[in-house]
């Protein structure tokens, strides 16, 4: 395995709420385009074109989120888990896959999931409680969002470790936020993949918060530099920029899929709203702190740059907003019409084949249903 590096980093003395300039970066705050060495190589044939859609990729997920927030706010869904703000982290690691890469989501990866083919259903029918999971894994090549904290890189590593014993070339990516990266099954994972030498991209999604206690609390020096502590190289860049997102796709994935092992991206970015709709950031932090992110929004920024180069006209922009409120229209369709299923049906496709377990909780819930047909007259099963 060759010497593992880590490609940008701050010093051990830094105050990580404070220094998130010391990342690779392709776009600045105002959309400047400056150069990188190690990212320029990854992101040399995207054009206008391409640089348009992962545009529009960001604005339909932004919608998509303000529409989820406005249906729990309706009391159409019991939760949702904003992403407002992490757009190009998403959308930007997500375009630089190939559509036979599995990724393993956490709960907030509403873009990966969108880049990965979800339908609109798929965003609120689990949040609504008609479903388990409406995601289909073997079409979209990606697992469940995970709602478990950091179990879904142990997932990953076994998934990788299934490519590398099958001769294949595919990665795994799975994604996590920085209080993830405190739990134990993240650092298990990270051990067994490097000392597997499975093909697996870890993606720490740092967005300042792990729901109220800042990184600085849980980390005195980058996330970032703690992979090559585990013989993983990686990358810290600036999670808002989706140029230097995709560039660090590229370079990890390329180092995954060449059979060095796995690479880590520490993603720099940060939560404009709350953790989930039952939360109230207000509580935890201030409101400079927020204005001062909001001027470092991903959109915004390729935005100007997209103008700078005479390729942001009026016809594109209406096209994307339309794409975009088409999407929040079939996504609230896909709620608000959404059909309970018979009580019954949630053992439907828990199991394979039918076992003495299953079937004893099938006649416990059977009978716990009885008592409400007594009292209230039959129920739907």
């Amino acid at each position: 395995m060759e010497v593992t590096t880590m490609v940008h980093t701050l010093t051990p003395a830094a105050e990580l709420g404070a220094d998130i300039d010391d990342v690779a970066r392709l776009l600045t705050a105002d959309g400047e385009r400056i150069a990188d060495s190690v990212l320029d190589p990854w992101i040399a044939d995207v054009d206008a074109a391409q640089l348009q859609a992962l545009y529009r990729d960001m604005v339909v997920l932004r919608r998509i989120d303000a529409e989820g927030v406005a249906l729990q706010r309706q009391g159409q869904l019991g939760l949702w888990a904003p992403c407002s703000g992490q757009e190009a982290t998403q959308i930007g690691t997500a375009r630089g896959l190939r559509a036979d890469d599995f990724t393993f989501p956490s709960y907030r990866e509403i873009g990966v999931v969108y880049a990965r083919g979800a339908r609109p259903s798929d965003f609120v029918l689990s949040w609504r409680g008609e479903a388990h999971s409406t995601l289909e894994p073997e079409t979209m090549h990606s697992a469940v969002p995970q709602i478990i904290i950091g179990a879904q890189t142990l997932h990953a590593v076994g998934y990788g470790m299934g490519i590398q014993r099958d001769g294949a070339d595919q990665v795994a990516v799975t994604y996590f936020g920085d209080g993830a990266s405190s739990q134990g099954d993240v650092n298990e994972a990270m051990v067994f993949a490097a000392s597997f030498g499975a093909p697996v991209v870890f993606v720490c999604t740092n967005n300042q918060y792990a729901i109220s206690e800042p990184v600085r609390v849980q980390a005195a020096a980058p996330i970032a530099g703690r992979a090559p502590g585990f013989g993983i190289p990686s990358m810290r860049v600036d999670g808002n920029d989706v140029l230097a997102c995709l560039a660090a796709m590229r370079w990890a994935a390329a180092h995954a899929r060449s059979g060095a092992g796995p690479a880590f991206i520490e993603a720099v970015t940060y939560r404009m709203g709350p953790h989930t709709t039952s939360d109230d950031p207000t509580r935890y932090r201030d409101a400079a702190e927020l204005e001062r992110w909001r001027a470092r929004d991903p959109l915004t920024r390729v935005e100007a740059y997209l103008r700078s180069r005479g390729e942001f006209g009026d016809e594109f922009a209406a096209s994307v907003q339309a794409a975009a409120d088409d999407m929040a229209a079939q996504v609230r369709a896909a709620c608000l019409g959404a059909v309970t299923k018979p009580a019954m049906s949630v053992f439907d496709n828990v199991y394979a084949e039918p076992h003495t377990g299953i079937a004893e909780q099938i006649a416990d819930f059977s009978a716990y249903l009885d008592g409400f047909a007594e009292a209230e007259g039959e129920v739907a099963r």
